[in-house]
């Protein structure tokens, strides 16, 4: 099988800065302040997924105390509390929680983000090594962590459910996630919109020739006019 290319997705919902998450997890609702002002990508990539219904049934598949939580990777949907521990701790084979992702990446935005810092009850990003590799994962950082500012993007903070956001631990699922203060009409114009489908190697060199052809047949046409311009005058 080909190596699959994920497509970089800039989402359709614009924040307006005054969304809320509200995270409902089998330890109870969790509150969370979005700084769409400050990443505006990551939070319109969010709300999106939440409004998809993406995350409802995904469980936190990792936990470090004192330091993150993580959740919103597809491949818990199925999985049972024990069996997500399990898989975390490599006893199921072929089932590997953290490895999936929405079938695109978001560019980064912890480098222009102006509150970019890593607070007790932070929501962010989770990625992978490669830039622009973020997708749907996202951890809470449970303590102040700078480390991870020049790293992460943190889109936005617990306000409310600091309690369920410490008690949570692998397995424990995401119930749900509903936005409070969002443009209604925006968002369901938005996600009336299909996200971009992964592509093959192969597809992506095939349309990088064909982008490159029709370019260099833009500018050949483009020449044609200019030089037609330039004998008129002529009588040629």
């Amino acid at each position: 099988m080909g190596r699959i290319i994920l497509p970089l997705y800039t989402p359709r919902y614009v924040p307006n800065g005054g969304e809320v998450a509200v995270i409902q997890t089998s330890r109870g609702a969790i509150r969370a302040r979005l700084a769409g002002k400050d990443a505006p990508v990551t939070v319109g990539n969010f709300i999106e997924l939440a409004a998809r219904g993406f995350y409802d049934g995904l469980k936190f598949h990792a936990c470090k105390p004192g330091s993150i939580v993580v959740g919103g990777c597809p491949t818990t949907r199925t999985l049972g509390p024990a069996q997500v521990e399990a898989a975390a701790r490599g006893i199921i084979r072929g089932i590997h929680p953290g490895t999936g992702d929405a079938r695109y990446t978001i560019v980064d935005e912890w480098e222009t983000n102006p509150h970019n810092r890593h607070l007790r009850g932070s929501l962010c990003l989770a990625h992978k090594s490669a830039p622009n590799s973020g997708s749907c994962q996202f951890y809470f950082s449970l303590a102040e962590q700078p480390q991870f500012d020049d790293k992460f993007t943190v889109f936005g903070h617990v306000v409310e459910g600091l309690d369920a956001m410490d008690a949570l631990s692998v397995g424990d699922a995401i119930e749900s996630i509903r936005i409070e203060g969002a443009d209604e009409e925006a968002l369901a114009q938005a996600v009336s919109h299909e996200t971009p489908r992964p592509k093959s190697a192969k597809e992506a060199l095939e349309e990088i020739e064909r982008t490159r052809a029709e370019h260099a047949a833009s500018v050949a046409a483009k020449d044609e006019v200019c030089e037609t311009a330039v004998r008129a005058p002529l009588g040629e």
